[in-house]
C-alpha cells in the first residue's frame, strides 16, 4: 500500500501541533492569535479547549481542521502534516477525516435535512447507491429520523444543531470539531446536544471518536471533557486531566 509523503508517526496521538502560530496584521499592529502552541491530542479523547473572547481557542481549533493556514509550526491530524497540503487535498482530508460542528448551524435553509447532510457525501464522491442508507443512520442517531424531509426553517435550535451533528457524521469521521456547539441554545436544550457529542465519543459499542470542543462554558467542560486546556492571549495557559 502506498503511502502519501506527508503521513507522520504520531505515536497514538490523532492530533499534535508542534509550535503553530497565526499571526495576522491589524493596521500597525501585529495580532498573535495563536502563538507558539504546542498540543498534543490521544486517539478517543475528549479535549476542551477554554478561554475568554480573543483567546485563540477558535482560531486553534481552525487551523487543526484546516480551514485556516498556520503562519509557522506544523499540524498533524490522524498521522497527515497538514501544512503540506494543497487545497484540494485539504478539502479532502476534511471531508474524509474531520466532521465539524458549528455554533452557527450553516445549514442551507432551502435544502432538506436529508439533502444537507447528504451534502458531504457528494463533496466525498460517494456513489448515490450509498447515500440514503449513510444519511438515514446519522439522521437516526441523533433522533431526527422522522424529520428528513423538512427544512432548517421549521426546525428548533436544538434541532438544527442535531442535524449539523448528523451532517458532521455522515462521513464517519476519526475526529470531530465542535466549536461552541450549545452557543446558541437554551440551558436545557445545550445539555442533551453535550449528552448526544458525549454518546458519540463513548457509545455503547464499537470505537468513539477523538473530539475537541470551543467552549466558554466551564461546568459543560469539567461534566463531559476528559482534559481542559485553557488559551489566553493566544497560548497555552492551564492545563487539567480530569478523566
Amino acid at each position: 500500500m502506498n503511502v502519501p509523503e506527508n503521513v507522520i508517526s504520531t505515536n497514538g496521538f490523532a492530533i499534535r501541533t508542534d509550535r503553530v502560530s497565526r499571526h495576522y496584521k491589524m493596521g500597525d499592529a501585529l495580532i498573535r492569535a495563536v502563538d507558539q502552541i504546542s498540543l498534543e491530542v490521544q486517539t478517543g479523547e475528549f479535549l476542551a479547549l477554554l478561554g475568554a473572547s480573543g483567546s485563540g481557542k477558535s482560531t486553534l481549533l481552525n487551523l487543526i481542521a484546516g480551514l485556516d493556514r498556520p503562519s509557522s509550526g506544523a499540524i498533524l491530524a490522524q498521522g497527515r502534516d497538514l501544512a503540506g497540503m494543497s487545497s484540494e487535498e485539504l478539502a479532502s482530508h476534511r471531508n474524509q477525516t474531520i466532521g465539524i460542528v458549528f455554533q452557527s448551524f450553516q445549514l442551507l435553509p432551502r435544502m432538506t435535512l436529508e439533502e444537507n447532510v447528504e451534502l458531504p457525501l457528494r463533496l466525498a464522491e460517494v456513489p448515490r447507491g450509498e447515500r440514503p442508507e449513510r444519511v438515514r443512520e446519522a439522521l437516526d442517531r441523533v433522533g431526527l429520523g422522522a424529520r428528513v424531509k423538512h427544512r432548517p426553517p421549521e426546525l428548533s435550535g436544538g434541532e438544527q444543531q442535531r442535524a449539523a451533528i448528523a451532517r458532521a457524521l455522515v462521513n464517519r469521521p476519526m475526529i470531530l470539531l465542535a466549536d461552541e456547539p450549545t452557543g446558541n441554545l437554551d440551558t436545557k436544550t445545550g445539555e442533551e446536544i453535550m449528552g448526544l457529542i458525549a454518546a458519540i465519543h463513548r457509545p455503547p459499542s464499537g470505537a468513539g471518536r477523538t473530539i475537541v470542543m470551543v467552549t466558554h462554558e466551564r461546568a459543560l467542560a469539567e461534566r463531559f471533557a476528559d482534559r481542559i486546556v485553557t488559551l489566553s492571549d493566544g497560548a497555552i495557559s492551564r492545563e487539567e486531566r480530569l478523566r
